[in-house]
C-alpha cells in the first residue's frame, strides 16, 4: 500500500530555503492497518523535512537486506522519482547492511528512525552537556556504519542526518572516532558528577525532587511554567525541551519542593540517545516522585503511556512513586474525559495551559511525598552496637561523638524509623 501526505515545512524555516522532501516507509503487521505513520511525519516535520509520500508494507517481519521486500524497493524508487524526493525515512532502526543496501537500490539517502530523532536533537540541544551527550550518541550510531556509506557521505555538509559531527569527522578512521567517543563519556562524566553534588546539596537542604515525566509535547514545560513561573522554552512541536530545569516551588502546606522538568520520551526511543543521556535522565532515576504528564487530547494517548512505562522501567525506575497528570483536558469533551478518568481512576485532570487543577495536583503531590526526614540527637551506649547498625540503615549520620560509656549521635531519620528508635532521643540538642 502506498500513498500520498501533504507535507509542509517546519516552523522556523527560512524563507527562500526548501525544505527536503521525504518519502516514509514502514511495516504493517495487521490486516487492514494502513500504517499512517503519523508519529514519523511529524518527526519529519520537526527536523525540517516536507512529507512527500508514505510507503506501507505489511509483512511479519523486516527483510534482513533490505528491511522491505524487494518489490518494495521498487515501489519506493518509482515514488522518490514521482515526488523528486531528497531522502527515504523508514519508521525502525536500520542495520548498517540494511542501510547500504537500501542506499544503493534507491540512490538517494537513506536515513532510519534513530537517525531522524538524533538530527533532531541536534537541532535542539542548546547547552554544552546537551550537545556532548547528542555527538556521543551520534558517533555511537555512525561508528559501525561508516563502511560503504557513499550515498550520504556524498551529501555531508547539509541536510537532514548530517547534523551535529559533520563530514570531517564522519570520514576518518575508526580508531580516532573511538577515541573521540572516549573523550566525550569523560567528559558526560564530569558534568554527571556535578549533577551529583547538585543533588547531595538539595538532599541537604531537605527539598524532596519532583520530576515532570512523560510522552514528548505532552505539557510538561508548560506545566513547569505555570506552577513556578519558570518561563521555559514551550512549543507545539516534539522534544522542545532537552536540557533539565529545576525550579522550587510551595505546596499547598507550605513544604517547598523541587520541580524538574525532563526530556520527553517517545515510542522506540534510541538505545544510543538512552545510553548518551543517561546523566540527565538520572533526574528521573533520583526523584523522590514522579508526575506523569499525558496528554490527554491525543488519539493515541493510551500507547504512549505505555512507551513511557516502558522507558522508565528500562532506566530502573518503574518502582518510584507515581502521579498521573492528565493534561489538556480544555480539549476533551465531558464523555471523553469521563472515559480517561475511568482508565486512569487516581489520575488528577488538569490543563497546564489554562491554569485548570493546579492546585488539585499540588495537594496530591504534598500526600504522595514521603514526609520529611527530622533532625534529632541519639545517646546509644556501646553495648548496643545492633541500634548503631540500624541507625546507619535507616537515616543518614550527620556527625558522631564517641563518648566514654556511649555515642553521641546526630541523625536524619524519616518518620516510621523515628519511632523505632525514640528511647534514644536526647532532649539536650
Amino acid at each position: 500500500m502506498d500513498r500520498h501526505l501533504d507535507g509542509h515545512p517546519r516552523d522556523g524555516w527560512t524563507s527562500g530555503l526548501e525544505p527536503e522532501r521525504a518519502v516514509l516507509v514502514g511495516l504493517t503487521h495487521r490486516d487492514g492497518d494502513p500504517g499512517t505513520l503519523e508519529e514519523l511525519a511529524r518527526l519529519a516535520h520537526t527536523a525540517g523535512a516536507a512529507v512527500a509520500g508514505v510507503v506501507v508494507q505489511r509483512r511479519a517481519r523486516p527483510d534482513p537486506a533490505t528491511f522491505v521486500g524487494s518489490g518494495k524497493v521498487e515501489t519506493i524508487r518509482a515514488r522518490v522519482r514521482e515526488t523528486g524526493a531528497d531522502l527515504v525515512i523508514l519508521d525502525e532502526e536500520l542495520s548498517p547492511a540494511q542501510q547500504r543496501n537500501l542506499e544503493r537500490a534507491l540512490g538517494t539517502k537513506v536515513l532510519d528512525r534513530t537517525a531522524l530523532v538524533l538530527d533532531i536533537f541536534a537541532q535542539r540541544a542548546r547547552s554544552r552537556e546537551g550537545r556532548l551527550q547528542v555527538e556521543l550518541a551520534q558517533l555511537t550510531y555512525l561508528l559501525p556504519r561508516l563502511a560503504g556509506r557513499g550515498v550520504l557521505l556524498s551529501r555531508l555538509g547539509g541536510g537532514i542526518g548530517t547534523r551535529g559531527p559533520g563530514e570531517t569527522k564522519l570520514e576518518v578512521d575508526r580508531r580516532r572516532i573511538r577515541a573521540r567517543i572516549i573523550a566525550l563519556q569523560r567528559a558526560i562524566a564530569a558534568f554527571s558528577q556535578h549533577r551529583r553534588l547538585q543533588r547531595q546539596a538539595r538532599h541537604d537542604a531537605a527539598l524532596p525532587v519532583v520530576a515532570l515525566i512523560g510522552y514528548t509535547n505532552a505539557g510538561k514545560s508548560s506545566l513547569l511554567n505555570s506552577l513556578t513561573m519558570a518561563n521555559v522554552e514551550t512549543a507545539d512541536k516534539l522534544f522542545a525541551t532537552l536540557d533539565p530545569t529545576v525550579r522550587r516551588v510551595a505546596l499547598p502546606n507550605r513544604r517547598p519542593v523541587l520541580l524538574v522538568d525532563t526530556v520527553g520520551f517517545i515510542q522506540k526511543l534510541p538505545h544510543d540517545l538512552v545510553a548518551a543521556f543517561r546523566a540527565t535522565l538520572e533526574e528521573v532515576t533520583a526523584a523522590d516522585l514522579l508526575v506523569h504528564v499525558i496528554d490527554g487530547g491525543h488519539p493515541q494517548w493510551a500507547e504512549q503511556v505505555v512507551a513511557v512505562e516502558e522507558v522508565l522501567h528500562d532506566l530502573g525506575a518503574a518502582e518510584t512513586p507515581r502521579i498521573n497528570a492528565l493534561n489538556k483536558i480544555d480539549l476533551l469533551s465531558s464523555e471523553a474525559l469521563r472515559d480517561r478518568m475511568a482508565e486512569l481512576r487516581d489520575a488528577v485532570p488538569i490543563s497546564a495551559l489554562r491554569g485548570l487543577g493546579l492546585v488539585n495536583l499540588l495537594r496530591k503531590i504534598s500526600q504522595k511525598l514521603p514526609e520529611p526526614a527530622q533532625r534529632v540527637s541519639l545517646v546509644i551506649p556501646y553495648a548496643e552496637g545492633r541500634v548503631l547498625s540500624q541507625v546507619y540503615s535507616q537515616g543518614r549520620v550527620l556527625r558522631r561523638q564517641d563518648r566514654d560509656d556511649n555515642m553521641v549521635v546526630e541523625v536524619e531519620l524519616p518518620p516510621a524509623g523515628l519511632e523505632r528508635l525514640r528511647p534514644y532521643i536526647s532532649e539536650d540538642r
